[in-house]
């Protein structure tokens, strides 16, 4: 650079300076042909020397002009901004910047002009040089903050992946993740992070509902390019990660944004063409799982001949990235995967099926294949109830078009969110006012009638039989002392009757309150679909496990309809299920054993169509002494013609008719209060038993080990003497298990001596009830006063006055006053026989 004297060029004056004297004239260098070469044009060399001889003098303090005018300077004392003042002052100021045409693009260039790019040659080198490197950068592509969602005839996947698009989501989601705040004042993205390092996991969530009403844009966006966006929202979560822990990159090396609470669920059946490549969400049953392999994500390769290792590669799921020659010897191969370098991460495929209860009639229930990757492996196992948030994509398949004859895909859901529907979640998910609610619901003396009064309230009557489902409903306690012996704790009952007497709907009702419940009927249910079968996988050609109705109703409950219907050699197929709560397979070379921990609610009919009670429950029913054993609670609905109970029965039917006819739905919820008072909501009701099984654990405690010794002798003597009912040890432990139940249901922790009763009596009820109609009455007699233990002692009175009406009825039905509808019955008759 040549130094020009002060005359030919002003040096810079400082800013606060409105002008400065002129300065001593300096010596020329000699000859500045003669340095730097006369062919160099001098309007590009020719500068200006910032750092001269003087150049403090260009600094120096000079009173008289370092003067300001009032008029410009602001000498007011401003309030500091909070962060939303400052937001909303910067939205106001880029808002006058559009209406005055000014487009703001970054912190270092606020004002552009179009012609600013053809007066500047430098910036033109600058562009030619990186077009020529193939670094475009389009001005175009950086939109502003506005411009987003118009995709100028894009495809939102092309639009997404330019790189002004993408840097804006980018910023757009960080500033999310940073900034989110719940109604609490809470920062929640900033809590789950946190939350997320301290357990050493690699995910945390994000509520698709609090992305789409905060950044509309990119919550438009996700579902359409679900493979670019989640790419960089799992950059973005690496990138803050690392800002707040630097060293996290030792736990992981991967950050993944699980998206949750997508609002539209698709069923499996219902998935198309339209939904290729979308973000989606549907729900269903796990039916089998293949073990965790390592996946290839970034591939290295040896080269055999001169050993220089090629890549990294990125495989993709399609299909697998080989390289072509090898750069330092050009060779084609073979190349060595090299396994020290190249990164795996976990995959695992499971097979999703409909969940039992939203096949449409005469379907066959479809399933896809779901594959989850790192974090989600092992997350559920076969019989989980799932909800999976992913990618519906598809892949080629040879097999399937040398099948079909024409090209098709088979389709696959890439998982991005996994959520296993049981107990916990559902207790998790509770809110503060309905754990306060159920709590002081259990305060009511009168909690166990409002139990069993809600269980199937559209059924008149059948007291003994609500019990016997609330009882296995809540289950008891199983133990495992010293991880030896098992004793289940969950309650087995078996309903035989009559038919028309509502067996079924009782099974219905508690598939529809329970949570986790799988019905099936005896004569559509074989041994292998009751337990477990081993089939070949059509692609892999492995024997797998596929999950029957018992597998799948681990922890919940299994519905068998038509129980006599059954096979012996598939009944018997359940036994070990029922007790053990176990299922061991020995086929194909696949040795194991599943759990079954489920109660079982069986509905059977007797052999003739019709209770006959002049013979014994075993001579009715055509089921072996084992499985008999194996019910907790034998509940025997006898259709009786009774003259009085017909009538309210009738009369109970027909207004249940009216109350719900369609035209009746406003006035539904008033009429069904006011004709049960006691009776709970369905969806509290279900919430109760969640929060009762999933957090009360009932302990025994100062029980009244006598009573049930000489129960349990003396049930063994009648058993002996009436040969209706085997009565075995496994009797004592139902007692046990009723006890802990009926515990449950008022939340107690510790077995009290009126649950150790109830127990008793329901024990009792069962085995009288199976008895020949001859040895019952005499067999009431001598359980009296455990059968009547808190029993209403109205409807007591009410049982003697129906007998003595029937009495006085079958009297008149001999006489000629057959006509009469009037009965009287004298008060001293009904004092006397109470």
């Amino acid at each position: 650079m040549s130094q020009r004297s002060d005359e030919d060029s002003p040096r810079p004056t400082p800013l606060s300076h409105a002008s400065s004297p002129p300065q001593e004239v300096e010596e020329p260098f000699e000859d500045e042909g003669a340095l730097f070469g006369d062919d160099i044009p001098m309007d590009e060399e020719d500068g200006e020397e910032l750092f001269g001889d003087n150049m403090e003098n260009d600094y120096r303090p000079m009173p008289h002009l370092d003067r300001y005018d009032d008029r410009i300077v602001d000498d007011n004392e401003y309030d500091v901004m909070s962060v939303g003042e400052r937001m909303a002052a910067e939205e106001e100021l880029r808002r006058r910047d559009r209406e005055r045409g000014i487009i703001r693009r970054d912190d270092r260039e606020l004002f552009y002009d179009e012609s600013d790019d053809e007066e500047d040659p430098r910036r033109k080198r600058r562009m030619a040089e990186k077009a020529a490197a193939g670094e475009t950068e389009d001005a175009d592509m950086i939109e502003s903050i506005e411009n987003l969602e118009d995709t100028k005839g894009h495809t939102i996947k092309e639009w997404v992946c330019m790189i002004g698009p993408r840097t804006e989501i980018a910023n757009r989601f960080k500033n999310f993740i940073r900034t989110y705040i719940n109604s609490k004042g809470q920062y929640v993205y900033q809590e789950k992070i946190r939350r997320m390092c301290e357990n050493n996991k690699s995910s945390f969530t994000v509520e698709f509902p609090y992305l789409a009403n905060k950044e509309h844009v990119l919550a438009y966006f996700l579902p359409e390019a679900p493979f670019q966006m989640l790419e960089i929202f799992d950059e973005i979560a690496k990138d803050i990660v690392l800002s707040k822990y630097p060293s996290y990159e030792r736990v992981t090396n991967e950050i993944h944004v699980r998206i949750s609470d997508l609002p539209l669920i698709e069923e499996l059946r219902t998935f198309r063409k339209l939904h290729v490549n979308q973000l989606v969400r549907t729900v269903g049953v796990v039916t089998a799982t293949t073990g965790v392999l390592p996946q290839l994500s970034v591939v290295k390769f040896d080269c055999n001949k001169c050993g220089f290792i090629l890549g990294p590669f990125v495989q993709s799921q399609q299909s697998e990235v080989k390289p072509g020659a090898c750069p330092e010897c050009q060779s084609v191969g073979p190349f060595m995967i090299n396994m020290e370098q190249t990164v795996y991460r976990n995959y695992q495929k499971i097979t999703l099926q409909e969940s039992p209860g939203h096949i449409p009639a005469g379907r066959v229930p479809r399933s896809k294949d779901c594959i989850l990757l790192a974090d989600l492996c092992d997350l559920c196992k076969p019989g989980d109830e799932v909800d999976v948030t992913g990618i519906y994509s598809n892949n080629y398949d040879g097999s399937l078009n040398i099948d079909n004859g024409f090209p098709v895909f088979s389709t696959v859901i890439f998982a991005n969110h996994l959520v296993v529907k049981d107990c916990k979640q559902i207790v998790q998910s509770l809110t503060d006012d309905d754990i306060n609610a159920i709590i002081k619901m259990s305060k009511d003396h009168r909690i166990a009638e409002r139990v069993i009064a809600s269980i199937a309230p559209s059924i008149y009557g059948h007291d003994y039989i609500k019990r016997a489902l609330a009882l296995a409903l809540f289950g008891g306690e199983s133990k495992n002392p010293g991880q030896k012996h098992k004793v289940r704790g969950d309650i087995n009952v078996l309903i035989c009757g009559d038919p028309g007497t509502a067996k079924s709907q009782f099974l219905k009702f508690v598939e529809k309150i329970a949570p986790r419940a799988v019905f099936a009927t005896g004569q559509g249910a074989s041994a292998v679909g009751l337990t477990a079968y081993v089939r070949r996988n059509v692609s892999s050609r492995e024997w797998t496990l596929e999950a029957g109705a018992l597998v799948l109703a681990d922890q919940g409950v299994c519905l068998i309809d038509e129980f006599d219907k059954m096979n012996d050699q598939d009944r018997t197929s359940i036994h070990e299920a029922m007790e053990q709560q176990s299922i061991s397979i020995s086929k194909a070379g696949i040795v194991t054993s599943l759990q079954a921990r489920c109660s079982v609610i069986a509905a059977a009919n007797p052999i003739g169509g019709r209770y006959d009670a002049s013979m014994t429950f075993a001579e009715n029913v055509n089921l072996s002494d084992p499985i008999l054993s194996r019910f907790d609670i034998m509940c025997v609905v006898r259709d009786e013609i009774d003259p009085i109970q017909d009538q309210h029965l009738a009369k109970f039917v027909v207004n249940s008719h009216i109350r719900h006819h369609p035209s009746k739905k406003g006035e539904l919820l008033e009429t069904t209060e006011a004709d049960n008072e006691l009776a709970i909501p369905q969806e509290m009701l279900r919430k109760y038993l969640v929060y009762a099984r999933e957090n009360i654990h009932p302990k025994l405690q100062n029980m009244d080990q006598d009573k049930i010794a000489n129960i349990y002798s003396q049930l063994r003597q009648e058993s002996l003497a009436t040969g209706s009912l085997p009565i075995t040890v496994r009797h004592i432990e139902s007692i046990i298990r009723m006890a802990e139940a009926h515990s449950r249901m008022h939340l107690r922790e510790y077995v009290q001596e009126d649950d150790v009763n109830m127990a008793i009596r329901m024990m009792l009820e069962s085995f009288v009830e199976t008895q020949k109609y001859s040895v019952m009455k005499s067999m009431r007699q001598v359980f009296q006063r455990y059968l009547l233990f808190k029993k209403d002692h109205s409807e007591l009175l009410f049982y003697i006055l129906r007998q003595l009406s029937q009495d006085q009825l079958a009297f008149l039905r001999g006489t000629d006053e057959s006509h009469a509808f009037v009965i009287e019955i004298d008060e001293k008759d009904l004092k006397d026989k109470v």
